[in-house]
């Protein structure tokens, strides 16, 4: 599983698997099948990587948490049951994966559902990163437009970070958002829209940032 730095990593996301096809690889490496397994990992990635980017900050951590998140699904193949789409399982692996990582560095916290701001959906926990600088700013790979998206983005709530990365950077359709986090379509739009507005508000609160 171990995978040197490289452009897939490193780059914007590449085009990755359907659901129908993650689904069939899936089911393929559970009956065993070591070359569909290598191809749902080449896949799919681009794709965790920069989930993984978006919620916990690092580029190295992000990484490594992508390669425990398909170590997890490898372990876990005999579990995953026919009929069931792969991605919103693995997509649960993914995200539980990073959040263990920032709550045993004590850079999560739960928030209760009173704190939640009016017109947000409460059907799920929501977690909010404690240190707003989760990792440092590769600067030589942004430019400094790029520097200030990312101190207000990595401000927000590991929730809006979530969905606005698998909206924006991995470019899901609103159907394929709500699929991966099981959650209606109606969700996916009102928690985008939250988030953008959040992302607007911090980005207005930095020195030199949009007005």
């Amino acid at each position: 599983m171990k995978e040197s730095p490289g452009s897939e990593y490193g780059g914007p996301p590449t085009a990755s698997a359907g659901h129908c096809e993650a689904t069939r690889l899936m089911l393929a490496t559970k009956s065993g099948d070591a070359r569909a397994f290598d191809l749902l990992v080449e896949s799919l990635r681009g794709r965790a990587f920069h989930v993984a980017r978006a919620l916990v900050g690092s580029r190295d951590d992000a990484m490594e948490l992508t390669q425990e998140a398909f170590l997890k699904v490898y372990k876990a193949r005999e579990s995953f049951r026919e009929g069931e789409p792969f991605l919103p399982w693995f997509h649960r692996i993914l995200r539980n994966a990073c959040y263990s990582f920032l709550r045993d560095r004590g850079r999560v916290k739960e928030r209760s559902v009173s704190e939640r701001a009016p017109g947000v959906d409460e059907d799920a926990p929501d977690y909010e990163i404690a240190d707003g600088i989760a990792g440092p700013l590769d600067v030589a790979e942004s430019g400094e437009r790029a520097e200030l998206f990312w101190v207000a983005f990595r401000s927000l709530s590991a929730r809006d970070r979530e969905i606005l990365s698998l909206r924006h950077f991995d470019e899901l359709a609103y159907k394929e958002i709500a699929e991966s986090l099981s959650i209606p379509e109606g969700t996916v739009m009102s928690r985008l829209f939250h988030a953008r507005r959040r992302l607007r508000e911090e980005l207005e609160k930095i020195p030199g940032g949009p007005r």
